[in-house]
């Protein structure tokens, strides 16, 4: 069978013809997309399976052209790389024959029939050539790019880059008529007076557009993305792996991969001070990446940027340097219910220490800030304000900017807890006016062990070091310690260098995608995964804030979370199962745990689909969980 070249419209010449009434032994249209797929999954050169192969591989007693039986789905049959409305049925219990591992049926962006040759960046002759250039990036989204490591100021070498071919957003007018047909609905319910039975969820009301702006990036081909993160092609039980454990932590490009093996291979050295050539590299790889961080998050000054060892140990700097030093008795240090342990411990250890009292912003039904009783909590006592700026059990996104100018107007600081944001949100630190910052490397496609503070240079200054040793002194005798100035003060000790560089290059990946793509992206799936679960008997989602990010936290009757996340696992779907380290906003909803897919730029309606069939099985009793 010929496959024909992909267009904007889809498989030309291949569906035109196909009807209801189609003759016998032709594929129907589930299995031409998933033919499709097939296609767009085999790398450019890659032999293609025949037709009468993947009709054997459908397994005994499956008839090639005949429809699987009706039942309700959200799958899409035709080509998309977005989430679309559901046109062809397809039983959500069938296993992929392909095991595709969650490609989308469809047409991607930025891999034609086929694609100029390229050659891979040549390592560089002299260290001062070097500092632009890494090791071969991934082979696949950013075809033979350089990924220049530089300083500021050092030219880097021009890119060998095959740029994404955008023919619009196949699918993308099928979305948003269903999301018209979806407020339809909800305005004809609210006219006649009725429920609402698609359950009040911000996204899917179209009167409401994600206030995302626009990026002069082409749109993405999420194929192309997924096959530069080499773990999705893990098998798990036998089944291909989906992850939706990205709230926990992501997973990593090989563009990502590759930079920490050059480091290690050709940069290793311990930093700064050492006159030799290793040092040197490593250093400039070092300092390089703080520039990077400084630059996505906005911030006025490389040295407003300190490098620990992720958001939790940031949060303990904050408080055991600047908290230490301006609360004292009596005053008041407010966190909201929406906070993960990490952002509540810390404070209760040093209001212990100092005889500080802890307030708490509560939420509403939704899982949003009640910003009227964050203002009544505010008084001449309140030295800190500590919100998350999106909740990691809930998804929800805080007002965190109104947060910020409500407390600074109280006269107190504001550290925003970032861990969840920065890889679905951009950020810029000094718009906000954010006093600290704080994030892991591990939640946006970089390293574990690797974080970072920013803080604003005048706080920094007058902060005492938290930890003391090598790296972080001007001078010492058995007398006296003269510290450096910030960030070296706050970093004593070798620090965990390769990992700095690592997150810079998931920094240097997620700024080429554009995060405003990523945002678009994620919302889609968002609403393709909430309309799915809302959907299913028994099922209770919970937090449905007017503001999320990509995080979908339920809870199905007549099974604990435990059960739900083992049947999930057994087909190979990767969710936590727990309290997600965030126990209070939780019982908030009289609940102990939910199962959290949380989701990112590299999963699929078809991923969704797969944990849909799950819950939908479980719901209906079909099977025992094993015990």
């Amino acid at each position: 069978m010929n496959i024909p070249t992909p267009t904007s419209n889809g498989l030309s010449g291949v569906t035109s013809g196909l009807s209801a009434g189609a003759a016998p032994g032709l594929p129907d249209e589930v299995t031409l997309g998933r033919m499709a797929s097939a296609f767009f999954q085999a790398l450019p050169g890659a032999a293609l399976p025949s037709f009468d192969n993947f009709a054997s591989s459908l397994g005994a007693g499956s008839d090639v052209g005949k429809s699987a039986a009706p039942e309700l789905s959200l799958a899409q049959s035709g080509p998309s790389i977005l989430p679309q409305p559901a046109s062809a049925p397809v039983a959500p219990d069938v296993v992929d024959p392909l095991g595709s591992g969650g490609a989308e049926f469809g047409v991607p962006e930025a891999y034609a029939a086929s694609l100029p040759s390229v050659t891979p960046p040549q390592p560089p002759s002299a260290f001062t050539d070097s500092l632009p250039v890494s090791p071969p990036g991934s082979p696949y989204y950013f075809i033979g790019e350089a990924s220049p490591y530089a300083q500021s100021g050092v030219p880097a070498k021009p890119e060998n880059r095959v740029v994404a071919q955008s023919f619009g957003l196949p699918g993308q007018g099928e979305l948003l008529a269903l999301l018209a047909d979806i407020g339809h609905e909800r305005k004809s319910a609210d006219i006649s007076g009725q429920p609402q039975n698609s359950g009040n969820f911000y996204f899917l009301d179209a009167a409401r557009e994600p206030e995302i702006a626009p990026s002069a990036r082409p749109p993405f081909d999420v194929n192309a993305v997924r096959r530069d993160f080499p773990i999705l092609q893990e098998r798990v039980n036998g089944k291909p792996l989906v992850w939706f454990d990205n709230a926990a932590t992501t997973q990593k490009p090989q563009s990502v991969i590759d930079r920490l093996a050059y480091f290690y291979a050709h940069e290793n050295s311990n930093i700064h001070r050492a006159a030799h050539e290793l040092a040197a590299r490593a250093t400039d790889a070092y300092e390089a990446a703080r520039q990077k961080v400084q630059r996505f998050l906005g911030a006025g000054s490389a040295n407003e940027i300190i490098f620990v060892r992720g958001a939790t140990e940031a949060i303990n700097l904050v408080a055991k340097t600047w908290g230490v030093q301006n609360i004292g008795e009596g005053d008041e240090i407010v966190v909201s219910l929406l906070e993960h342990h990490a952002n509540i411990v810390p404070w209760q250890q040093l209001a212990a220490q100092v005889g500080a009292k802890i307030r708490v912003i509560p939420v509403d039904d939704s899982g949003q800030l009640k910003l009227d009783e964050l203002q009544k909590l505010l008084n001449a006592k309140t030295k800190l304000v500590s919100v998350t700026q999106v909740s990691n059990a809930l998804g929800t996104v805080t007002p965190i900017k109104q947060v910020i100018d409500m407390a600074h107007a109280a006269g107190a600081k504001v550290l925003v807890d970032g861990a969840q944001s920065v890889s679905h949100l951009r950020v810029n630190v000094q718009a906000l006016d954010a006093d600290f910052f704080v994030f892991s490397g591990h939640k946006i496609f970089g390293p574990t062990g690797i974080g970072v503070v920013y803080g604003k240079a005048a706080l920094l200054e007058q902060m005492p070091p938290w930890q003391g040793g090598g790296n972080m002194i001007a001078d010492v005798t058995f007398e006296k310690t003269l510290f450096q100035p910030a960030p070296n003060k706050f970093e004593a000790g070798t620090g965990n260098i390769a990992d700095a560089v690592g997150l810079g290059a998931a920094l240097d990946y997620v700024e080429r995608i554009g995060i405003e793509n990523i945002a678009r992206y994620e919302h889609d799936l968002l609403v393709y995964a909430t309309r799915g679960l809302s959907s299913i008997p028994g099922v209770r989602l919970i937090g449905t804030a007017a503001d999320k990010a990509s995080v979908a936290s339920f809870v199905l009757a007549g099974y604990s979370t435990e059960e739900v996340g083992r049947a999930l696992n057994e087909e190979g779907i990767a969710v936590r199962s727990g309290h997600h380290c965030a126990q209070p906003i939780l019982r908030r909803f009289g609940v102990e745990a939910t199962v959290r897919p949380s989701l990112a730029f590299y999963n699929t309606c078809e991923e969704i689909d797969r944990m849909l069939a799950v819950v939908r099985r479980l719901a209906r009793g079909k099977g025992k969980v094993a015990a």
